[in-house]
């Protein structure tokens, strides 16, 4: 048994300034800039509570979103059942790829997930 719930979105920018991409990002969203490292900026959610960040790129600028999980491999197996493919498990997530096309990561949930809103439990 696991759980999982759409954590949130990953703007994905091929530019050299991670600084003005997250400004530029941070005034059309109207979310302040949070939390930053070498490879993210954190917009600030808010009681939306969901994960929006700022991160360069070398692929083209795309946005794709990130579901989290208590349980990274059950969860791939469940998509995968559901038709996803696993493309690559990059440090602490699995990137996949929906039958469709799109690109999403799964990752590891940041907190406990019973009980939050969302969440969802899979057999």
């Amino acid at each position: 048994m696991h759980r999982s719930r759409l954590a949130g979105f990953i703007i994905d920018c091929h530019s050299p300034d991670r600084d003005a991409a997250a400004a530029f990002w941070s005034r059309a969203l109207g979310m302040p800039t949070g939390e930053a490292n070498e490879a993210y900026v954190e917009l600030a959610a808010g009681p939306r509570d969901l994960a929006i960040e700022v991160q360069i790129v070398e692929h083209p600028s795309r946005v794709h979103l990130d579901i989290e999980s208590d349980d990274l491999d059950a969860e791939a197996a469940r998509l995968e059942a559901l038709g996803a493919k696993k493309l690559e498990f990059v440090k602490r997530w699995w990137v996949m790829e929906a039958p469709t096309g799109q690109r999403f990561c799964i990752i590891r949930a940041k907190r406990p997930l019973a009980g939050l809103s969302g969440t969802t439990e899979w057999p």
